[in-house]
């Protein structure tokens, strides 16, 4: 099979190889997965480059966890009627070598979703991480029905999940963004206001939007820069309120207001998908499943890259801002 990998960790270009591969056998437990579509996140580029929250422990990787294609094979243990089923993939890398950016991939059959029909490989390979990260930060802190809900970054990868999640179980949902552009686009995604944090006051409209006499509306948020946006947070967080953060790209050490956060008895969670527990993993398959069934759950797709461009694909990964999910397509 064709794949690209990498056997030291680097820069794009200097690392990353394509050429030929065998089709790996799934072993107990394990689907073989003809890939049509493997999505591009931050954190395999991380990895790659040699600074990810997981290490790599093998001599050669084929990257990246996200991916879509149709089940072609099955381990001991599977049954043979998911032969011929499409499905999404999550976390293929994870724990072991060779992930999504190949011909095929082997992983756990639980990790391999049914694709509705309707939905697009590329869409399905979109999912995964950023999806599966937005549901659990939505519904760390429990239910939302009825709560006041900021999301940071609403037209990222995550926070337009986030922000779909949480409209659609309830939520009157706050977000911001950094360009004009994407105010309608996270509207239309279900955000009752959008602010634009580069040219507006976001605390000022945020607490005249939750109407508190004390500016203090929010009772829970789904963060995209903890360190750069906790000042902001604590001054409109409701006593109780909670924030969930899954990334800090201003800093990994930021300094943690506690009395303050002691005093409005708030609650912190840090979401890693990768480490999340299986309980919220099954969760967040199960409403990625019935928002795709339902035709209720919106996609963001970026660029397109054949696999033999992947090194150009997670460049434009690393240099962020990317409008939508980068993806390589496969034949």
């Amino acid at each position: 099979m064709k794949a690209a990998w990498y056997e030291r960790t680097g820069p794009a270009r200097e690392v990353l190889r394509l050429g030929e591969m065998p089709v790996p056998e799934p072993g107990a437990g394990e689907v073989l997965v003809r890939l049509h579509a493997s999505g591009v996140n931050p954190s395999d580029t991380k990895s790659r480059i040699g600074n990810g929250a997981r290490a790599n422990a093998w001599p050669r990787v084929v990257p990246h966890q996200d991916g879509a294609g149709v089940v072609e094979g099955v381990g001991p243990e599977v049954s043979e009627a998911r032969i011929g089923q499409r499905v999404w993939l999550y976390e293929a890398q994870l724990g072991r070598a060779f992930g999504t950016a190949a011909e095929y991939v082997a992983l756990p059959a639980g990790q391999a979703v049914p694709l509705p029909p309707g939905v697009s490989f590329e869409e399905g390979a979109a999912l995964g991480v950023p999806a599966m990260t937005a549901h659990r930060c939505v519904f760390a802190d429990g239910p939302v029905r009825g709560r006041t809900v900021l999301v940071t970054g609403g037209a990222g990868a995550v926070g337009y999940y986030a922000v779909q999640f949480a409209a659609q179980a309830g939520a009157r949902v706050i977000a911001t963004v950094g360009r004009d552009e994407h105010v309608e686009l996270v509207q239309a995604a279900g955000a009752a206001l959008v602010v634009n944090r580069r040219r507006e006051d976001a605390v000022a409209r945020v607490a005249g939007f939750c109407g508190d006499a004390e500016g203090r509306g929010l009772d829970h948020v789904v963060d995209v820069n903890f360190a750069a946006n906790l000042p902001m947070l604590t001054g409109l967080l409701r006593r109780g309120g909670s924030i969930a953060t899954y990334a800090s790209d201003a800093g990994l050490e930021p300094s943690i207001p506690f009395r303050l956060l002691m005093n409005l008895n708030a609650r912190l969670h840090f979401v890693l998908v990768y480490t999340m527990g299986d309980e919220a993993h099954r969760a967040a398959a199960a409403a990625i499943t019935e928002g795709l069934e339902g035709g209720t759950l919106r996609h963001r797709l970026g660029a397109r890259f054949p696999l033999e461009r992947i090194a150009e694909a997670h460049e434009v990964v690393e240099a962020g801002g990317a409008p939508g999910k980068v993806i390589i397509t496969l034949p």
